[in-house]
């Protein structure tokens, strides 16, 4: 058996036990599938483990940063109170569109908002709201690598002390070691965990993952003040 395989049998054994997917989560897999939208949803896993940190945060606002097909959505949320908020931001109106449909029969659209168009127009239009928005306690960044180190910047400005911030995809197969890499998405993916490392802010880890997306990993970071 190669590792691959049993990284992939390891994975669907601790998924099975301890985040199988329900009615929902399947149903938005199978309709972002139909629609056309790319498989790199998060892991049932890495699904359980954002809906224990929302958890564990008591998190009454979430910040996510990608929606795709909205099955990370659909974890975080699931940990909100009854009066909680989570805004996801989605650059694709197609991707919006399944998501919307995906959460609202998770029985979560009371709680969930998303907003269309690049991101780096979004966030600063939800900065200066009026009232402004409660600072986030989770923030989720998931979208295009090479802006994460501006996505993380953002998350700070919108985060107080004690939130927490999970950046996903940072290994990169690997190439994240590559300090000669030209690639826009190694490249944003160095420069944030860089960011993390160095800003005063900002206390944080990386871990690596094997498993149903082969070699991956995220990157957490806790605001400090």
């Amino acid at each position: 058996m190669s590792g691959s395989q049993l990284w992939h049998q390891v994975d669907d054994h601790f998924t099975a036990l301890l985040s199988p997917d329900d009615e929902a989560l399947t149903a938005a897999l199978r309709d972002s599938e139909a629609a056309g939208l790319p498989p790199i949803a998060v892991t049932p896993a890495l699904g359980k483990f954002l809906h224990l940190l929302a958890q564990v945060q008591g998190a009454r606002n979430i910040l996510e940063i990608g929606t795709l097909g909205g099955y990370s959505t659909i974890c975080m949320a699931r940990a909100l109170p009854a009066d909680g908020r989570l805004i996801s931001l989605e650059y694709s109106p197609r991707h919006a569109e399944v998501a919307t449909g995906n959460i609202a029969r998770a029985g979560l659209d009371e709680l969930v908002e998303i907003r269309v168009g690049p991101a780096l127009e979004s966030l600063p239009r939800l900065a200066d709201e009026h009232p402004p928005p409660p600072p986030f306690d989770l923030v989720f960044i998931d979208a295009d690598k090479v802006n994460n180190p501006h996505y993380l910047e953002w998350a700070l400005k919108l985060t107080r002390a004690g939130s927490l911030i999970v950046l996903d995809n940072v290994v990169r197969g690997g190439r994240v070691i590559d300090r000669d890499s030209t690639d826009p998405d190694v490249v944003g993916t160095r420069a944030a965990l860089e960011l993390i490392a160095g800003h005063p802010r900002l206390s944080g880890t990386a871990i690596q993952t094997v498993g149903a997306k082969g070699y991956d990993g995220f990157a957490l970071a806790r605001v400090l003040e």
